[in-house]
């Protein structure tokens, strides 16, 4: 398969799959031109099910392992009160995403485009370099974990590991990463559904394996409620809510008429479900281990210790595969929305930017010796800008009642969503409040403490003060142009 859409396509209107028409799916060889392009109604072959696939596929990886180890290894949660935190945060951020994926099959083209509605195509450029910088975090995060893991199988096979050992392991990650959102959408859907099978299946041996080592009373007496809250904002922020920026990348290609129930059922038990039993897989091996040797527990090959040797071999080399898979969903995110910013390069140019650019990043995470503590930072720094712009984002949505222009989507100096010069200064406000307000009770230990959360226990309602005032602000500064906008469409 070879799309070419290098140039903008006339969208059309009507939906081929309502038609009756039958639209085939795309094969996963060759190289997808599409960036963020409009995909138009005869093209539009996903379903709820490849949504579900994919997701469940991406997240079924040891990188859920590593978050539940970090509540109880970094933040002092007992098992007992990781285990209802892991649930209400993953059902609640993965109930976002499926909210976040309604766009795409209207606007028919990518989250970051689609934020042009909200914000207008020049002020749209500051949240995209905010989600840019972040799905670079996440690729940084997954190459560093690979290399932990190589790491770990050249130490079972007797070989140290040198300086050249790293590097020759990050140049190797960084080039097989970009292998498949290089190649593109159906491609990676293709393989993120395989590839869940047989994390599934080593799922199940860690489960056992685990059982028989699991101290639940290794910390009886757990957090108090600011952990509590600071283990909830890390769990929504690893979870849905750190997807809602990817969401619309990938349901773009489902018809309009796609039911509405059906996508957000599809993405929220997809993502919600590997995560919830693989955190709580994770927050048990933490307690499985002596409390000195807890914060080497959360990485990839900490948790070898926890394993017989017959074991490590074969867990290293499925949860490579499966963290090269989880990155092929941030790399192909990422490189859409730096198109997004107004850098016109084709598709498969930013992939490669952002893979050198991300392999950068993790060769400082290497070397640094202090990866759980950057991860658990960076997932944390996240939150002040995700939560605030989620919340503008659905607002709008809900607003417009899911009416778009997707001509207007596409013209970065005029048409419906240019307004003031091509900035929305109500959106841009509403994004400002919002992250003043997560920022304001944020609990990143140790590098910032909030005033609210020095004050209230070392709590965190980072999240939900995001949420609230980013999205009340917008909707009681835009509620009348933004429906005047959709109605304009209605009635054109």
């Amino acid at each position: 398969m070879t799309v070419d859409q290098d140039s903008h396509p006339a969208p059309t209107t009507g939906d081929a799959a309502s038609s009756g028409s039958t639209i085939a799916v795309p094969g996963a060889v060759g190289i997808e031109r599409r960036g963020i392009q409009h995909v138009t109604a005869d093209e539009r072959w996903g379903t709820p099910s490849a949504l579900f696939w994919m997701w469940s596929g991406a997240i079924w990886n040891v990188e859920y392992v590593v978050y539940g180890t970090i509540l109880v290894a970094f933040v002092g949660l007992s098992f007992a009160q990781a285990v209802p935190i892991i649930i209400v945060g993953c059902i609640g951020s993965y109930l976002l995403s499926g909210l976040a994926s309604l766009q795409g099959p209207q606007a028919g083209t990518t989250a970051f485009t689609i934020s042009r509605a909200s914000f207008g195509p020049r002020g749209n450029r500051a949240p995209s370099l905010f989600n840019w910088l972040t799905q670079v975090g996440y690729e940084t995060e997954g190459i560093a974990l690979v290399v932990l893991a190589g790491l770990a199988l050249a130490l079972k096979a007797g070989v140290s590991g040198s300086t050249g050992l790293k590097i020759g392991l990050l140049i190797g990650a960084v080039a097989i990463q970009a292998l498949l959102p290089f190649v593109g959408h159906a491609a990676m859907l293709k393989v993120l559904k395989w590839l869940a099978f047989p994390f599934v299946a080593l799922f199940a041996i860690m489960a056992i394996i685990t059982a028989s080592k699991v101290n639940l009373l290794v910390t009886p007496h757990g957090a108090g409620w600011g952990g509590l809250m600071v283990a909830l904002a890390l769990v929504m922020s690893a979870g849905g809510l750190g997807w809602t920026e990817n969401a619309n990348d990938y349901s773009r290609y489902l018809p309009r008429s796609t039911s509405k129930g059906g996508i957000i059922l599809a993405v929220a038990l997809g993502g919600a479900i590997p995560s919830i039993l693989l955190e709580v897989l994770g927050a048990a091996v933490a307690t499985a281990v002596p409390v000195s040797s807890a914060y080497t527990v959360a990485s990839v090959n900490g948790l070898v210790g926890v394993f017989p040797g017959w074991f490590v071999v074969p867990y290293l080399i499925v949860a490579i595969f499966q963290l090269f898979a989880i990155n092929s969903v941030d790399l192909y995110s990422s490189g859409v929305t730096l198109q997004s910013l107004g850098i016109h390069l084709k598709r498969y140019h930013c992939v490669i930017i952002d893979t050198i650019v991300s392999g950068c990043f993790a060769t400082y995470v290497i070397f640094s010796q202090h990866f759980s503590q950057l991860l658990s930072d960076f997932l944390l720094f996240v939150i002040v800008w995700v939560a605030p712009w989620c919340a503008v984002y659905l607002v709008d949505s809900w607003l417009r009642r899911g009416r778009y222009d997707p001509l207007a989507l596409q013209d970065e100096k005029g048409g419906i969503y240019f307004r003031d010069n091509g900035w929305n200064w109500r959106a841009l406000t509403s994004l400002a409040v919002g992250m003043l307000a997560a920022a304001l009770w944020l609990n990143a230990y140790s590098p910032y403490v909030s005033p609210l959360s020095s004050r209230i226990d070392g709590s965190d309602f980072s999240i939900f003060m995001g949420l609230f005032f980013g999205g009340v602000t917008y909707f009681l500064l835009a509620r009348k142009s933004v429906r005047a906008e959709a109605d304009k469409l209605t009635s054109s």
